[in-house]
């Protein structure tokens, strides 16, 4: 499994770098022409290329949900997931990522003796005035899209803080390769935030295993943790790589 999923990588780097017919891959990866024929059969299942005749070309990246669509979606499963992360905080300092999942979580928070740093743009008006909380918002340029906040201006900042935790979310997550978004200015902010935190927790529904349909990639630390409502069956690789997984009803 773990061999398969290494050539899937190198199959999409070779196919980014010019290598798109199915004779050349095979000879470049010393397999048959049918095993890349599966291989890239199962790529264009996870709409990572796209079938030509004789090879592939890389697929477009999936157009980017707004926040608004993403908290529409789910809502059940998100909410299961935010209840189990709250399990997970203790006080001290923790770091809130964007995203609908995790701004489920920081709606629970309000009320609890914490400093919290979040880009978040909903969780303000929500954390602002809650009692016996600091809220630290990292300011940058706005996302609309996201609901967030990105760029040097929110990195500068987050370079002064560390945390216990960090609570992630992304637009899918891949064994082997972390969490993907849509802009590079993205994984750049997560990547500090990790660095920054004791702690990284991702927070993902079912939907955001094994999505990789945006570009750029955040690797995760060893010893992440896992929180979602996806089968046993789909939380195996990470468990596999040393992920600690919470699998919610």
């Amino acid at each position: 499994m773990r061999r398969r999923r290494t050539r899937h990588d190198e199959i999409l780097a070779a196919i980014a770098s010019g290598d798109a017919d199915v004779e050349v891959l095979a000879a470049r990866f010393g397999v048959s022409a049918s095993t890349i024929r599966r291989d890239l059969n199962a790529l264009s299942a996870r709409r990572a290329i796209a079938r030509t005749y004789g090879g592939a070309i890389l697929a477009a990246p999936a157009s980017e949900m707004s926040l608004r669509a993403r908290t529409a979606q789910h809502r059940a499963a998100k909410a299961a997931i935010a209840q189990a992360a709250l399990s997970l905080i203790e006080g001290g300092t923790i770091i809130l990522d964007g995203g609908s999942t995790v701004e489920a979580l920081g709606r629970l928070l309000r009320g609890r003796a914490l400093r919290v740093v979040t880009t978040n743009l909903p969780l303000i008006p929500v954390l602002a005035d809650s009692p016996g909380m600091e809220l630290v918002v990292l300011g940058g340029t706005v996302r609309p899209i996201s609901g967030s906040t990105v760029g040097p201006l929110a990195e500068a900042t987050l370079r002064h803080v560390t945390a216990d935790r960090v609570f992630m979310s992304g637009d899918g997550v891949m064994p082997g390769r972390g969490v993907c978004e849509a802009t590079l200015e993205q994984v750049s902010l997560k990547s500090l935030m990790m660095r920054q935190a004791r702690e990284v927790v991702v927070l993902a529904d079912a939907s955001k295993l094994g999505r990789d349909g945006q570009p750029f990639w955040a690797p995760l630390p060893l010893g992440w943790t896992l929180v979602t409502d996806a089968p046993e069956s789909a939380c195996a690789p990470f468990a596999e790589e040393g992920a600690r997984v919470i699998r919610v009803g």
